[in-house]
């Protein structure tokens, strides 16, 4: 039986491992074995990190259309609703940017 070399494999294997793990603090981006760990850790988080992004964002956007909304003396779930009913399909994402950026149409579009 011949013998098998994988020397190609194993290096390139850490090797992926080491350039995820580049920047990292002391062993976590020398050693292998500890920086294996840490690049599956930061990768669960960064996967977290998007979906709480979305959140946040949504967040953002309703707390803005609620501002704005505030002014014109009517509440953000009424607004809401007054949008729906006249079947006004335009996003929260949008609404917040005209609540920011164009007034006049927000205050148009709430009437």
């Amino acid at each position: 039986m011949t013998r098998i070399k994988r020397g190609n494999v194993a290096r390139n294997r850490r090797k992926k491992i080491f350039k995820l793990a580049k920047g990292y603090r002391g062993a976590h981006s020398k050693l292998f074995r500890v920086a294996k760990q840490q690049v599956i850790k930061a990768l669960r988080y960064s996967y977290r990190g998007r979906k709480n992004k979305k959140r946040n964002f949504r967040r953002l956007w309703i707390t803005r259309i609620n501002a704005a909304a505030r002014t014109q003396d009517i509440s953000y779930s009424s607004l809401i609703s007054q949008l729906k009913k006249s079947q006004i399909a335009i996003n929260r994402k949008m609404l917040s940017q005209l609540a920011v950026v164009d007034t006049a149409t927000f205050n148009l579009e709430e009437e």
